[in-house]
């Protein structure tokens, strides 16, 4: 038996052209942001690192599993790279009290002061990017 072929909505030249400017101002932030994390003495990963641990969802505890979710690696990538943030002493281990095999991850005030200057500039970034991003995502087509 044959499944039926699923109908896909027309797509347009305007639908083109914003998916088209989307994925360039994606690309133009993401490179803005590796700039600025070079110039802040950070790899943009170590970078990705910090504000994944400082912005993770309702403030909890981080583990090392925790971050490599966020930040769509695997484990022992997730590992080596909290060992890097370590020695920079950028990041502490905790143990977690109840489960010994996790290890909580906590941003040192020198992470803290890195990623604050690093996400003031990312915000005034956003701010100045967001009436593109706006139109582009209300998907009103433009007479």
């Amino acid at each position: 038996m044959t499944t039926p072929k699923k109908s896909r909505p027309a797509i347009s030249q305007a639908d083109y052209q914003r998916l088209s400017q989307f994925r360039y101002l994606i690309c133009r932030f993401l490179e803005f942001s590796q700039i600025q994390a070079n110039e802040a003495g950070l790899a943009p990963r170590q970078h990705q690192a910090l504000l994944a641990i400082k912005g993770f969802p309702d403030g909890g505890p981080v583990a090392v599993g925790d971050l490599a979710e966020r930040l769509r690696i695997r484990h022992h990538s997730a590992v080596e790279l909290v060992n890097r943030l370590a020695e920079a002493g950028l990041v502490i281990r905790d143990p977690d009290k109840n489960d010994h095999r996790r290890c909580l991850l906590q941003l040192t005030p020198l992470a803290d002061d890195r990623l604050a200057n690093l996400s003031a500039a990312h915000l005034d970034e956003l701010s100045r990017i967001e009436p593109m991003l706006r139109r582009l995502l209300s998907r009103r087509e433009e007479s």
